[in-house]
């Protein structure tokens, strides 16, 4: 009776699976012992679920022609690899009942289960594992077998509702109905799968072990049924992720043209700026203009240094993406490539040299100028003093009413101030080159200046005009008068270069200085001191002319003279030379004052040039020692990548917490440019070389952590472990000759050798004869010469680590390919040339859909619908030169 209901059950299982398969070709079976016997549905079978054709049936109905048919159909069946035991034509032809289902089995194994494989296993382990894996997480839910594994319904449910949640509230589901189970299950699969029913749902409950064959050939309609989907779930799987890589570049590409265009924004905009060379009028102007190019070098500039540095990082991260990705290296927009953006800053810098030289010349200048104007003010007051009155004096004609002393007294008066005008005229001519001075230095009050040094020298050529023709006028009634008292006279002549003399130490010790050092203020006070030195002679050469004075009044007392208190020979009294005399000795401690005063500033200034020395020469030699120590790690190979990192990023750390003493350096730097300091003999580090030095050190940090963090993504995108990346490090080191983490070609070539590389290893055509060594030695140069080419594109005849370590694990890299997109869409699209909007929405995420509906262009092919679209351009333009 277990015999007959396991055939009875195969019957109504093996009747439903064949007429699944039959009602393509548009007919059925209704008794599969029967209907089977002449051969012709076997063979209208066989071709339905094999897709093949089978010879000509034939079409009598005697006999031998089933059994002719029926051969064909089993000759069919052996071709496709399959070994039928015991199952001959007669037997079907006959109406064998057991040799007809041993044979339907045989096709649904051979058709339906065999080519179902999971993990390399196949048939029944493979649709079994497909089977658990599918109903890991259902509760209730344990496949063990083929048999009692089904009996509660609960495992075919879990099956449906894992593929198709939307058929079946599998919460509802209660483990005490099976028969409810199984037959929900048999429902929705025949209504919504297009899986027809098979098993009776209270033969299962009731059979202690349902027949296991009957169960395969339903699961398996199953599988059949989902791995369409499940193979379309794996196309959308990769063709998401070929899609998020290429989102994410062009995301990358975007931020890189927008940082670059905005860097060369801001250098386009500060380069005319620090090219104007317009001078300010005045010196506060200009060193505004200090502070604001100050300003520049420490708040503006710094913030565009760190985003340069980022530029070239994301430049060279997206360039390892693209290569890990198998895409094509990204070339930016015309005038954005990181070399237009090194030139650009190139340029920027030469003009931010010449630009501060140029305001440290003009304040000079300026400070030169001033000086000067001055300077020119007060030697032009003075002559203008002296000057007031003369030409009234020489105009007027008091010899005419004049006695014989009187015109005596004239005339030796004027010859004293004769010698007098001479003695002035030194003074015209340093007004006069002053004049001169300021308007080659461009001053920008010159037109003041020149008005005033023209009046002065149309006023002096009067007074020399002038004094000539009173000379004439007194030198003609000369003949008429005696000699005047020679006293007087000797007074006048010795007081007249006496009082020139006080008025030369009167201005010198009034004189403006400008200095610069301590050396300079001691060459004055050593001038100084010289000075005074002469001044015991000078009291001597007072006394004596006080003497003559003296000498008058006792001769004028001696014989009863009777005075008229005024010499005719001079203007000058004793009075006028004690007063002068006075003032001399006045003005030498206000000298000696303003001296110190200057030694003083100078001591200060000469503080201030130790003080940033001190420091200059600390920071200086730390920077290039941290350029080493970076040197070193990034070719140390006792730790991993990641203890590179860490060590990089503890020198980072430290390094900006070595800011402040950069900071502290401006501060005093611009303490010396504001006491107008501009030369420092006690260091050779300049701010410049210091602020140089201080980006490159930051560049270069950022720069060799991004190198690790790029050898980091290389090392596991392609599956490098530590220990080969440390194998590569070495070899690259000992080949390293320099030290400077590059080599040479030749270098290169041996480290190639000595890690075993096979340079002989491309295929070398010939047109003539060449001896084997000829060939080894040629055929290595090409392949050599190729391999040159990937690890140095831009020939620059060196090879970097990075391009080392990418030349040596791009060749074994698994990376996805064209052909591999294509594959996956044609998936998607059932085989078919072209792929709808419909479909690419219903395998895709909305995002990754719209990516491809917005690029993709038109099928073209006659066999497509209107807006069908071309997936495989699209997938070869996934591979292709960035358009961006």
């Amino acid at each position: 009776q277990a015999e007959y209901r396991i055939i009875t059950n195969q019957s109504d299982t093996f009747t439903a699976w064949c007429n699944s398969h039959l009602r393509k070709a548009g007919t059925q079976i209704e008794n599969i012992e029967e209907d089977f016997r002449n051969g012709l549905k076997l063979m209208l079978l066989l071709e339905v679920i094999s897709g093949e054709r089978l010879p000509k049936p034939d079409k009598g109905k005697m006999r031998f022609h089933k059994i002719a048919n029926v051969n064909k159909a089993l000759d069919f069946i052996c071709s496709k690899g399959v070994k039928l035991v015991s199952i001959g034509a007669e037997e079907i032809v006959d109406g064998n009942g057991k040799m007809t289902l041993g044979m339907i089995w045989t096709i649904i194994l051979r058709f339906a289960i065999q080519d179902i494989s999971v993990e390399e296993t196949s048939a029944k382990e493979g649709l079994l594992l497909w089977c658990q894996r599918k109903t890991a997480p259902y509760r209730n839910v344990n496949v063990q077998n083929f048999h009692i594994s089904w009996k509660d319904g609960l495992a075919l449910c879990a099956l449906i509702h894992r593929h198709r949640p939307d058929l079946i509230d599998y919460s509802k589901l209660r483990k005490d109905d099976p028969i409810g189970n199984l037959n929900t299950a048999f429902e929705v699969a025949e209504k919504f799968l297009d899986i027809p029913k098979m098993l009776d749902a209270e033969d299962i409950v009731n059979t202690p072990k349902p027949d296991e064959k009957a169960i395969m050939t339903y699961v398996s309609c199953f599988y059949h049924a989902f791995a369409g989907a499940e193979q379309a779930e794996t196309a959308a799987n990769r063709i998401c992720k070929v899609l998020a890589v290429n989102q994410e570049n062009e995301k990358l590409m975007e931020e890189y043209e927008k940082l670059a265009s905005e860097l060369l924004e801001w250098i386009r905009r500060t380069i005319p700026w620090l090219e104007n060379r317009v001078a300010e009028q005045t010196m506060r102007a200009m060193q505004q203009k200090l502070e604001d190019f100050r300003d520049y070098r420490r708040i503006h500039k710094p913030p565009r240094v760190q985003e340069k540095c980022q530029l070239e990082i994301n430049f060279n991260t997206l360039q390892t993406k693209l290569r890990l990705s198998n895409r094509p290296a990204f070339m930016p927009s015309e005038g954005k490539m990181v070399s237009d953006i090194a030139n650009a800053w190139k340029g920027l810098e030469g003009v931010e040299k010449g630009y501060e030289e140029w305001l440290l010349t003009e304040i000079r200048r300026l400070e030169r100028l001033d000086h000067l104007a001055e300077k020119f003010k007060q030697k032009c007051s003075m002559h203008e003093s002296w000057t007031g009155g003369k030409e009234e004096l020489l105009s007027q004609k008091d010899y005419e009413s004049a006695s014989l002393m009187e015109i005596r007294a004239l005339m030796r008066k004027h010859e004293a101030f004769e010698s007098d005008l001479a003695a002035h005229q030194d003074r015209v001519e340093q007004i006069a080159a002053i004049a001169q001075e300021l308007n080659e230095l461009d001053y920008h009050d010159a037109a003041t200046v020149n008005a005033r040094c023209q009046g002065i020298c149309d006023q002096w050529d009067n007074l020399g005009t002038l004094t000539q023709k009173r000379r004439d006028s007194l030198e003609r009634v000369e003949k008429l008068w005696e000699t005047i008292d020679q006293l007087y006279l000797e007074f006048a002549k010795r007081a007249a270069p006496f009082n020139n003399w006080m008025d030369g130490a009167m201005e010198d010790l009034q004189d403006m200085f400008i200095v610069h050092s301590i050396e300079e203020i001691q060459s004055l006070i050593t001038a100084h001191d010289q000075f005074k030195a002469t001044l015991p002679e000078a009291d001597k050469e007072r006394m004596a002319t006080m003497g003559i004075h003296n000498e008058i009044l006792k001769i004028a007392q001696t014989y009863g003279i009777k005075l008229s208190g005024i010499n005719p020979y001079t203007n000058l009294s004793p009075q006028d030379i004690s007063t002068k005399w006075d003032t001399v000795k006045h003005l030498v401690p206000l000298r000696d004052q303003m001296l110190q005063e200057e030694v003083a500033r100078q001591q200060a200034n000469e503080r201030l040039r130790r003080q940033f020395a001190a420091q200059a020469n600390i920071i200086g030699p730390w920077i290039q020692t941290k350029m080493e120590e970076i040197g070193h790690v990034s070719v140390d190979i006792a730790g991993s990548l990641e203890e590179q990192m860490n060590s990089l990023k503890q020198y980072e750390h430290n390094i900006i917490n070595y800011k402040s003493n950069m900071d502290k350096l401006e501060g005093d730097h611009q303490l010396s440019q504001e006491s107008l300091i501009f030369d420092n003999k006690h260091t050779n580090y300049t701010m410049e070389h210091v602020r140089v030095g201080w980006e490159q050190l930051l560049t270069t940090i950022a720069r060799t952590i991004n190198e690790v963090e790029n050898q980091i993504l290389t090392r596991d995108a392609k599956g490098i472990s530590q220990e080969q990346l440390n194998e590569f490090r070495a070899s690259f080191n000992h080949f390293d000759r320099k030290r400077n983490g590059m080599m040479d070609p030749d270098d290169f070539r041996a480290c190639l050798i000595s890690m075993g590389y096979d340079l002989v290893s491309a295929t070398i055509h010939f047109s003539g004869q060449i001896t084997l060594s000829e060939f080894y030695v040629y055929s290595g140069e090409v392949e050599f010469a190729r391999i040159m080419t990937l690890v140095d594109p831009n020939n620059t005849g060196v090879v970097t680590f990075q391009a080392f370590i990418d030349f040596m694990t791009r060749e074994t890299a698994e990376t996805d390919t064209a052909e591999q997109v294509m594959a996956s869409f044609k998936i998607l699209a059932s085989d078919k040339n072209y792929i709808t909007m419909d479909e690419l929405r219903r395998e895709l995420p909305p995002e990754q859909a719209e990516y491809c509906i917005s690029r993709m262009t038109r099928y073209i092919g006659a066999d497509g619908p209107s807006g069908a679209l071309d997936y495989i351009s699209f997938s070869s333009a996934l591979y292709g030169e960035s358009d961006l």
